[in-house]
């Protein structure tokens, strides 16, 4: 299995991840194709494709952020059973971003952040029918992996630009070092600022959330 980067929307892999990305999320969670010319061009955004026998199996996005030394798993996808696409995803997913923080200053990771569906609330998708992208197990998935779920209810505006709120996720973080307990709600804030300034029109729910995280000093780590 290979581990491939794309970095423009003419690549014919991005034809299948972006198939991918329609069967597997609600359409409110996937960017229309076009709009993708942008970020992949980003060098700081990072989309992966686990290419077998010349076809995309499974993918993954996420981004690096030098000034905080966080990270952000944007979306991993799994499109088929029984090949391990997982923790290829996960391994060398883990290792691009120890060797960009090595490369800022030789830091260690200090984290990364992640969105997850709470399956006792979001019961009504699907994911493509695909076992290992159900939300129990990918919840499960996540935690066996060291993330936790930051102790706020949480909401994000729509990828269709619509302005909508969208609910029933949880925003997780994985600490790199074991034993930390809490994270600084400014970070968080911040962090939430700068990730969703591509979307013009949020919510007021996502607004006062924002506001809120800003009058905390912290946030507590709770199991998934």
């Amino acid at each position: 299995m290979e581990y491939i980067r794309i970095t423009d929307i003419s690549d014919p892999l991005f034809r299948q991840v972006h198939n991918l990305l329609s069967e597997v999320f609600p359409p409110e969670e996937v960017l229309e194709f076009s709009l993708w010319q942008e970020p992949l061009a980003d060098p700081g955004i990072r989309v992966f494709a686990a290419v077998h026998q010349g076809e995309v199996v499974g993918t993954t996005e996420y981004r690096y952020y030098p000034d905080w030394n966080v990270a952000m798993t944007d979306f991993t996808i799994i499109g088929r059973e029984g090949l391990g696409i997982g923790r290829f995803l996960a391994r060398n997913r883990l290792n691009d971003l120890k060797s960009l923080a090595a490369d800022n200053g030789g830091k260690e990771l200090f984290g990364m952040f992640a969105e997850i569906y709470d399956p006792y609330r979001v019961a009504d998708f699907t994911f493509g029918g695909v076992k290992p992208m159900d939300p129990f197990v990918r919840r499960e998935v996540l935690s066996h992996l060291g993330y936790e779920r930051l102790d706020f209810p949480y909401v994000h505006p729509s990828w269709q630009g619509d302005g909508e709120a969208v609910t029933g996720l949880d925003l997780c973080f994985m600490p790199g070092q074991e034993g930390l307990e809490t994270v600084e709600a400014s970070l968080v804030a911040d962090f939430l600022t700068r990730y969703y300034s591509v979307l013009g029109d949020k919510p007021e729910a996502w607004h006062s959330m924002v506001d809120q995280l800003r009058q905390r000093d912290t946030l507590r780590l709770l199991p998934l």
